[in-house]
């Protein structure tokens, strides 16, 4: 196998942990490149096939910052699986790869046969792992899915947003970002299991199971107690005071309420009298008493400014902190330190910043090493290291099938 392209010189004690494992990328849109991002950004040699043509209008411009923030350090092969000769090619680098990723509806692949049961009989080793909108089987497998649709399929809009005022998205696709995190830690178990067993297999979550499993503890409820939850709004469902309480300058959010935590903030705020008011001795008369308990919070906290409130309840321990617009959140210390805006350059962008990786392995580090490869950036390289000669592949350029 290559060497990572995070670690051109092949130094040991720099590679990166994903550095030798080869990935077919066949992902579009969000939820597949999401999962595809953390494999190349922890070093493993991702090439990305797309057909030969524009660039897929849903990843957005290939230069824009959607397409540069998802499809950074991967190398680029425009192929034609729709043409014989184009699938051959696929097939041969299918036959060395160690994972192929997939997010397309669920027959497609099937229609284009490269599905799992396609490539397994030419590489027993291969992980193929896929993302569909609601399974691989079921009523609603062929549907095509989107995030907004499992938004409000799996749950998540019925309890999102102010009680009375309808359904409410969230404001990520948060289902795309879910399903792709979790198929990326499929794919790093089922290759963890090769290890032991010398043998691939087939991986595969949906946006429907991500939501459906990210409604957590809302779920736990209805499963165990029988309780559909509703809106709450900026207030935490069921822990009182935890929410959004306005200052003489911004909003901030407070949690403040396990019974030590109320004591300290009701101190912190100068009202001691608040812990002996009756209705508010236990959490759960406190919330049944919500807003009146927020009204009266209201009243205080917006004497003084989010600063001033910040610095106080941190000082006697209380969970709390601004509500931030974007531009804030970058320019916040924390965040500055975390490094979270990770710089790299880009051909025609010159020196810009994406979003970092959000794992931390000691002594490792992720960077930008390859921004968005060109269209069929690659092709000839990836081919030639497939075995494929000069001829071969200027004849799948004749036939139209390597762009």
């Amino acid at each position: 196998m290559p060497e990572s392209p995070t670690d051109p010189q092949g130094n040991a004690e720099t590679r990166l942990p994903l550095a030798g494992i080869r990935v077919l990328d066949l992902t579009l849109a969000r939820a597949g490149p999401t999962c595809v991002r953390h494999l190349a950004d922890w070093g493993a040699d991702v090439i990305r096939i797309e057909p030969p043509g524009p660039a897929d209008a849903l990843a957005g411009a290939r230069d824009g910052f959607d397409s540069v923030n998802l499809h950074r350090n991967k190398r680029g092969v425009a192929l034609d699986l729709k043409n014989p000769a184009g699938h051959a090619a696929f097939l041969k680098l299918a036959a060395t790869a160690d994972v192929v990723v997939e997010n397309m509806r669920m027959q497609v692949k099937h229609r284009l046969k490269i599905a799992f049961e396609d490539l397994a009989p030419l590489n027993p080793r291969l992980v193929y792992a896929s993302i569909s909108g609601f399974g691989q089987t079921g009523p609603y497998s062929k549907r095509g899915g989107v995030d907004q649709i499992a938004q409000g399929m799996g749950g998540l809009m019925s309890i999102t947003g102010e009680k009375g005022r309808g359904p409410m998205r969230v404001g990520i696709p948060i289902n795309d970002l879910t399903a792709g995190n979790l198929l990326a830690f499929g794919i790093m178990l089922k290759l963890f299991d090769r290890e032991r067993t010398g043998r691939g297999g087939y991986v595969h979550t949906s946006l429907l199971e991500a939501q459906v499993f990210m409604l957590d503890f809302q779920a736990s409820r209805y499963l165990m107690d029988g309780e559909v939850a509703g809106q709450a709004g900026n207030d935490h469902p069921v822990n009182i005071p935890m929410g959004v309480f306005p200052t003489s300058d911004k909003p901030i959010n407070i949690a403040a309420s396990t019974p030590k935590l109320w004591t300290n903030f009701c101190k912190a705020a100068g009202h001691e009298e608040w812990l002996a008011v009756p209705e508010w001795l236990t959490a759960g008369g406190r919330s049944k008493d919500r807003a009146r308990v927020n009204a009266t919070i209201a009243a205080v906290t917006q004497t003084q400014s989010s600063e001033w409130w910040i610095e106080r309840l941190e000082e006697a321990g209380i969970p709390c902190g601004p509500v931030n617009d974007i531009a804030e959140v970058f320019a916040d210390p924390q965040v500055r330190h975390l490094e979270m805006a990770m710089p790299m350059h880009h051909r025609t962008r010159g020196d810009i910043h994406v979003v970092a990786n959000p794992l931390n392995i000691e002594g490792m580090e992720t960077g930008v090493t390859r921004d968005v490869p060109g269209l069929g950036e690659h092709g000839a390289e990836v081919l030639a290291e497939a075995g494929l000669s000069a001829e071969e592949i200027a004849e799948l350029r004749a036939k139209g099938a390597l762009g």
